[in-house]
């Protein structure tokens, strides 16, 4: 019995020595510890060689490390889109898709999407657009909408029950007229000319609405500015810190992500292509 003692004690302290000079010798010549960046690099050139196998038009507007472990977060732009592809250590393989964070529940590639798509608020003109809400009010939003999208619709729901307890919020409409709907553009320059919410919300209802009764080219206006900015689908809600959000946003949600501030800014946020439009 006290042989077998003595000889896993033995064992135990080869294995500790053992240890210990593989971790004296990792120090010495290098070993990967926190930062990954001490072992692996790829530059923007890099990436962007090897993805432009993939996609011959790519341009790469920055690579850095991923919030995964052993991938490179890749900032891109093809097409006038910008959008994230991942790659592996090995520079052999591309990953196109999100990372969730489990114990969040957090999208963070949604949330580096949008930070990424941010626009100049203050290159949209505000005094051409159909105001729900009180003008003046502290919180302005962008919304670019179409008489014809189902989502615009709900959306719009969501707006009027923030502007019923919100005076400091109001929402600027936008009439963006999509070429997948054919009579949305007609419905809009309608709607412009008389510059009625209540022919929007007619519209959304899927109520008849009359021809234009008057020329304008606040649409065709509209439309230049959406492409200027990125922006391709509806609704889509521009924030004043130039944040783009997508989607029929619930009201609680989306007087969050108005009222969310940045770190050390003051008031903000802000969206992507809704391809259910």
């Amino acid at each position: 019995m006290k042989t077998t003692v003595v000889t896993l004690l033995t064992v135990f302290m080869m294995g500790l020595s053992l240890l210990f000079v593989m971790q004296t010798e990792a120090s010495a010549f290098g070993g990967c510890e926190q930062d990954c960046g001490k072992c692996h690099s790829l530059s923007s050139g890099e990436a962007q060689q090897a993805l432009k196998q993939l996609i011959p038009d790519i341009k790469v507007i920055e690579v850095r490390m991923s919030p995964a472990r052993g991938l490179w977060e890749i900032s891109l732009e093809t097409r006038g889109k910008k959008g994230i592809a991942y790659m592996d250590f090995s520079k052999e393989n591309v990953i196109i898709g999100q990372i969730v964070k489990i114990k969040t529940k957090k999208n963070l590639t949604r949330k580096r999407l949008i930070e990424l798509n941010r626009v100049d608020f203050s290159q949209i003109p505000l005094d051409d657009a159909l105001v729900l809400g009180d003008p003046d009010a502290a919180y302005k939003v962008v919304v670019f909408d179409d008489p014809d999208c189902p989502y615009c619709a709900k959306l719009h729901g969501e707006l009027k029950k923030i502007v019923e307890t919100r005076k400091d919020m109001a929402f600027f409409i936008k009439l963006f007229p999509l070429k997948m709907h054919k009579d949305a553009y007609r419905k809009a320059v309608a709607i412009q000319c008389k510059k009625s919410m209540k022919l929007l919300e007619d519209a959304f209802a899927k109520k008849e609405i009359p021809d234009p009764e008057c020329k304008t080219d606040i649409i065709d206006r509209n439309i230049e500015l959406a492409e200027k900015l990125g922006i391709t689908g509806t609704p889509a809600i521009v924030l004043q810190n130039g944040k783009v959000l997508s989607g029929a946003i619930k009201a609680d949600q989306l007087i969050e992500l108005i009222e969310e501030k940045e770190e050390g800014s003051g008031n903000g946020t802000g969206g992507r292509e809704n391809p259910g439009s």
